[in-house]
């Protein structure tokens, strides 16, 4: 059984600090499909089209027919513990700092027999459940789960070193005048935060949602403008040694197409959809990534909300497209930045919110707030890289992987 998590101390100056390192992070090309699957919350593995046979370790033939075409599928993560150990002795400085580790042997009903992590609650013998998990290094690897775990479960260390866990986390919300802010924020205390941070971009105007933020408990409204750098500073310098997860709501929704659109539009909305990320990065990032494994309470995330026009616009949103696909850039290229600390870069992809003026015209179905603010919590505690809320966007994400180009032909009106 896992103890409950209890909440930090104050850092006791006297005692020896974690030093900061990674697990192994090297992987053959066939092996980093692992992290692709653990990335969006998948369990897979390469099955050989040819005679389906499941393969692990990954691998550039199959072991039974020696076929080449080994795509990645999901597969079912039933299987039963065959061997357990527990390390006390490591080469690795990553586990030498936290041993001891334990590691099992697991046969998968699906045939292959797994090399894998195991969480506090199982033992030799155990049915269990497979996930694939990112390590700090970005890595996937893999974690056996009891069938049914404890209220407990997610405390385990090993889940909790896998994780961005928001709970006894603090966490900073770059506009709290977002359609999903507020709902965020409720769903964030309910997960367990002990702190959350709202930035608020022209403090001195009045909006009427302010009162309901005002009436939570462990709440912080603090000026913040994504498009002014000296704001970014300001508020850094005060709150950066305490923030553990940054989540970006802000957003600059007009519609309209390329050709139609006015320039100063598309200039305001790449100023806060895209340099606003910049700017928050360059700002909180070096403080985050700095705090990454400092204890219980350490730095975990930086989240961004996107839009799903980020894969491939809508040409009545051209402009917004535009600025929302120079976003997941950033956001990639932060998270190659990002990598060697371990700080985790999550991109959250929806479709039009239910409420936001500017999406009114278009037809439903629509995200509710609520729905964002679940799909942000749950892809924090699952530690997740890619998370998709909502219809419209997992669609759009699953057509995008499977053929980008044949998406576009689609959206731009070659398809029906």
């Amino acid at each position: 059984m896992i103890r409950p998590l209890s909440p930090p101390k104050k850092k006791d100056p006297q005692k020896r600090t974690t030093v900061p390192v990674l697990p192994p992070a090297t992987r053959s090309r066939a092996a980093l499909g692992l992290g692709v699957m653990a990335a969006q919350g998948c369990f897979g593995l390469q099955v050989c089209a040819d005679c389906q046979a499941v393969q692990y370790p990954p691998r550039d033939a199959c072991h039974k027919c020696l076929s080449t075409d080994l795509p990645w599928q999901d597969v079912d993560p039933s299987g039963t513990v065959m061997a357990e150990t527990t390390i006390r002795v490591s080469p690795e400085p990553y586990f030498r700092e936290r041993m001891p580790w334990r590691m099992g042997a697991v046969k998968l009903d699906a045939g292959p027999m797994l090399n894998c992590h195991l969480h506090g609650e199982v033992g030799r013998g155990d049915a269990v459940r497979m996930a694939l998990k990112l390590d700090r290094a970005g890595q996937g690897v893999l974690v056996a789960l009891p069938q049914k775990g404890s209220d407990a479960m997610q405390d385990d260390s090993v889940l909790r070193a896998m994780s961005s866990d928001p709970k006894y986390r603090r966490v900073l919300i770059s506009d709290a005048r977002a359609p999903v802010a507020l709902a965020l924020t409720q769903a964030l205390l309910k997960a367990g935060a002990s702190h959350v941070f709202l930035g608020e971009p022209e403090a001195w105007r009045s909006w009427p949602e302010r009162a309901a933020f005002e009436q939570l408990e462990n709440v912080s409204l603090l000026p913040l403008d994504v498009t002014d750098v000296a704001s970014i500073e300001k508020l850094a310098a005060e709150i950066g040694g305490k923030v553990d997860i940054l989540i970006n709501t802000a957003s600059f929704v007009r519609p309209g197409g390329i050709m139609g659109n006015d320039t100063v539009f598309a200039r305001d909305g790449f100023e806060v959809n895209s340099m606003g990320l910049m700017r928050l990065a360059q700002g909180f990032g070096p403080g985050m990534a700095a705090r990454v494994q400092d204890g219980t309470n350490s730095a975990a995330a930086f989240v961004n909300i996107l839009s799903v026009q980020a894969l491939v616009p809508d040409p009545g949103f051209g402009t917004f497209g535009a600025s929302q696909a120079a976003a997941r850039s950033i956001s990639q290229s932060l998270r190659a930045e990002f990598r060697q600390s371990g700080l985790r870069v999550m991109n959250v992809y929806i479709g039009p919110i239910e409420g936001d003026a500017w999406f009114q015209p278009l037809p439903p179905p629509k995200v509710t707030p609520n729905a964002v603010a679940r799909s942000v919590v749950g892809g924090l505690v699952d530690g997740l890289e890619e998370v998709t809320c909502g219809d419209i966007a997992r669609d759009h994400y699953a057509r995008w992987q499977a053929d980008a180009l044949l998406l576009e032909r689609e959206m731009t009106g070659g398809g029906s």
